[in-house]
């Protein structure tokens, strides 16, 4: 079985988003969308997306036109070496407290912080993107201002790097979902490799469409790193999922979509605790 890559580059930041959110409406629809700039110092930024199903190349031909992208780059990807075929030796990032390492780094770990091992691979969230980044300091600044969370969950988990800081610190139990099988499965195994297998239960599902995670309401923390237009679309239900007084903790969004989240979750019933900011991403923490 295989699948499929679409990759293309833009320059403007806007409309990179705007075309990663209408490749979210395609037929058949994409397992995964990323929105990221290159790191290149070329100021492109990169909308890619990942099929388990052969993409309608001349969907995909319009969208690029329409949103003044360059043509996709369509191409197919054996299952069994689609790891391999994206692993790459990234730097070490620090988070407050955290450090996420993958294991050509492990020998750099420092002292007195926790220890996060994530390999580069296709599921989204490594930790070396400003979005991820975000959501572990904003998470390590509601911990030193002495918050404790006995029920987490993590919404749109990726690689779970998330999930796995939250089981790693905290006494209680974590739940982490994705709506991408492949994500479920790198999840899984980077939980085991973090030696939290035990305490986080990974589960495919869009927003909190599953059972499990319907059974463990009320959440004390939900992170969600995904879009704009999902984040709004969640904002009701995490309401009715987060216990009072409970958190959310939100990215995968530029600076200038922050203020419409905010809006969408106050609307909710949630108040703006924090708003941190790196490089063109924002993370937003709210409190129910």
């Amino acid at each position: 079985m295989s699948t499929w890559t679409a990759l293309t580059t833009l320059p403007d930041a806007m409309q990179a988003e705007a075309l990663g959110d209408a490749l979210e409406d395609l037929t058949p629809e994409p397992t995964g969308v990323g929105v990221f700039e290159l790191e290149d110092g070329s100021g492109l930024w990169e909308v890619g997306a990942y099929f388990t199903e052969q993409p309608d190349e001349i969907a995909l031909m319009l969208l690029a036109a329409a949103h003044g992208a360059r043509p996709f780059a369509v191409s197919e990807v054996p299952q069994t070496d689609w790891v391999a075929h994206v692993r790459r030796e990234l730097h070490p990032v620090e988070a407050g407290r955290f450090f996420v390492y993958g294991s050509h780094d492990a020998d750099k770990l420092p002292s007195g912080r926790i220890g996060l091992l994530i390999e580069a691979a296709m599921a989204f969230g490594t930790g070396h993107h400003g979005t991820t980044q975000g959501c572990l300091e904003a998470m390590d600044a509601l911990l030193a201002a002495g918050q404790g969370f006995g029920n987490v969950a993590d919404i749109g988990c990726g690689t779970a790097v998330l999930a796995i800081a939250a089981a790693k610190v905290l006494d209680g139990q974590v739940i982490a979902s994705d709506i991408d099988p492949v994500a479920v499965d790198v999840a899984l195994a980077n939980a085991a490799a973090n030696d939290v297998a035990g305490r986080l239960v990974c589960v495919e599902a869009a927003g909190f469409d599953h059972p499990m995670l319907r059974a463990r309401v009320p959440y004390d923390l939900v992170f969600a790193n995904i879009l704009k237009g999902p984040l709004i679309g969640l904002a009701p239900d995490m309401a009715a999922h987060v216990a009072s007084g409970g958190h959310v903790i939100l990215s995968g969004l530029l600076i200038p979509q922050a203020e419409d989240v905010t809006q969408a979750y106050v609307d909710a019933g949630f108040t703006p605790i924090a708003r941190r900011e790196i490089g063109e991403w924002a993370t937003l923490t709210l409190q129910r």
